[in-house]
């Protein structure tokens, strides 16, 4: 007979293997490059891979120095590998992603044993942020990813007193905090800092956290981040300005960008990050509040991890620009702490309530349920996307139904106080909702929500037409530019004629008399392709 231990491992790994294949890689390609970012980023991208110039990001051939390079050098080498310009430059993520759940995992399991890694594994790539960001051609999730690989360096280095091979993970800390620089910026440098400083001075550890500006962390800092940084900077005569003052201190100190938000954005934005664990956010602030009671709070663990949400919570909480992915780098800590609230994740344990994972099962009954009532009986009030299209009734059904499956399997778990089992089933569960979703529901909001199927359509035009945009959302320019392969001109006048304007239903009357839509150019999005003679 096989052992039943050994039967529990394997069964574990193909859990989890499946829940990452099904959260990170199902499906790049059944949904074209949205909004402003990904075609922007994907185009940066594949001239890198054309040019082979690794320094200067480049848009359409003037130099764009909005963002360091980690994301363009990982999708340029994509667009080397994979003939999908979508998988070629989302792949990345996913990696970078699934990197961050092995050093998480990595961390917990020293830590807190092989039990709470277990369900680290299964939980943090069962997550909306995780789930989201792994999946789309932007910088935030290497930048969170990174941001992870140095902040658990840091807990190896001052969470015990004698760390072993302290020199290995001071320098792996100088690498990631590096990588983190290169994705996104110096606000890495802050985060990790920050985040450092306040368990520090809480914990009362001010001089262990020293450890991390050591010479072997600063030297293998300054050799991963430096070369770039300075190479760009003699290239390009205005980077030092552009980037840093631009697009770090002004974003942060102004809404120059116009993403301004309320100071409490980040926080509902949060706990719909880490759906469907949400809820058990009560049952982890309840413990925090009953360890303060015990002197033995400031040395737990749970301390540096908690300082690790709450700063980039704050931090981002002030800036005068808001993005949902901004707060990214606090997920992967909080989801530990989120874990540590389940009972007797070894198997069952009857001195312990079930209501950990009932927590978790509100929340997917709910929505669940939601999604399928709104499908059946009221349409009206799904978002306008949604509407309109008979063709998503089923798979959104389809979608309802495993989420509510999902929840009624965790309660069943709940009740029997099975928390590994209840973990495994609403992450897998979880899973096959994205696997869904990425299949069957965004392929028929493609044209609706990404300028593929435009671009399709302008390629059907007859060979030398000409193509221009007219008030067109700056998200499906940078998109039909970057599928077209090649910049498109505003419309004015002078155009010469005949042209084809890309446009919306609002800048139709500001054209001269067209002759319409044609049946090569039937396409049934947001833009209108008009023919001006």
């Amino acid at each position: 007979m096989q052992n039943p231990a050994k039967l529990r491992i394997a069964l574990g790994a193909l859990v989890f293997l499946l829940v990452v294949f099904h959260c990170f890689f199902v499906g790049l390609d059944r949904l074209g490059l949205v909004g402003p970012d990904e075609p922007r980023y994907a185009a940066i991208a594949r001239d890198m891979a054309l040019t082979g110039d690794w320094v200067t990001p480049q848009l359409n051939g003037a130099p764009w120095l909005e963002k360091p390079p980690l994301y363009y050098w990982s999708a340029a080498i994509g667009f080397h590998i994979f003939s999908r310009p979508e998988i070629a430059a989302r792949v990345p993520s996913g990696i970078f992603a699934l990197c961050a759940v092995f050093a998480l995992v990595l961390m917990a399991r020293r830590l807190y044993g092989s039990a709470t890694a277990s369900a680290v594994a299964l939980m943090l790539p069962a997550t909306v942020a995780i789930t989201g960001f792994a999946r789309a051609a932007a910088t935030d999730m290497p930048f969170a990813a990174c941001l992870t690989f140095a902040m658990c360096a840091a807990a190896y280095l001052l969470l015990e007193d004698s760390p072993p091979h302290a020199r290995i993970c001071s320098g792996a800390f100088g690498v990631a905090l590096a990588l983190a620089v290169l994705a996104k910026g110096p606000a890495a440098i802050l985060l990790a800092g920050g985040s450092t400083a306040i368990w520090a001075i809480a914990s009362g550890r001010i001089r262990r956290s020293f450890r991390l500006l050591g010479p072997t962390a600063t030297l293998s800092f300054v050799a991963v981040a430096l070369p770039w940084y300075w190479q760009c900077a003699e290239r390009n005569p205005g980077f030092l300005r552009t980037f840093f003052l631009e697009h770090n201190v002004e974003r942060f100190l102004t809404n120059r960008y116009q993403h301004e938000q309320p100071f409490w954005f980040f926080l509902p934005v949060l706990l719909i990050a880490i759906f469907p664990w949400t809820f058990l956010v009560v049952p982890a602030i309840a413990g925090g509040w009953r360890a303060l009671r015990d002197s033995a709070w400031r040395k737990s663990p749970a301390l540096f991890f908690a300082a690790w949400v709450f700063f980039p919570l704050v931090f981002f909480s002030a800036s005068q620009s808001k993005l949902p992915g901004y707060i990214l780098p606090a997920v992967p800590p909080l989801v530990l702490l989120l874990a540590r609230t389940m009972p007797g994740i070894q198997g069952p344990d009857p001195s312990h309530p079930p209501s950990p994972l009932l927590w978790v099962a509100i929340p997917l009954l709910t929505f669940g349920a939601a999604l399928i009532l709104l499908t059946r009986g009221a349409p009206q009030f799904l978002p306008a996307v949604l509407r309109g299209n008979s063709g998503l009734a089923t798979p959104l059904l389809l979608l309802g139904s495993s989420l509510l499956v999902a929840g009624l399997a965790v309660a069943a778990a709940s009740w029997f106080r099975e928390s590994t089992i209840g973990i495994a089933l609403a992450a897998f569960l979880f899973s096959f909702s994205v696997g869904v979703a990425a299949n069957h529901v965004l392929p028929l909001l493609d044209p609706q929500i990404s300028p593929r199927s435009l671009a399709l359509a302008i390629r059907a035009l007859p060979a030398g037409s000409r193509v221009a945009v007219y008030s067109l959302p700056r998200a499906w320019q940078y998109g039909a530019e970057f599928y077209l392969e090649h910049p498109l001109p505003e419309w004015t006048p002078a155009i010469m004629h005949p042209v084809w304007v890309i446009t919306t239903a609002r800048g139709v009357p500001d054209l001269p008399g067209s002759n319409g839509h044609t049946g090569s150019l039937a396409f049934h999005g947001p833009a209108t392709i008009y023919r001006v003679d």
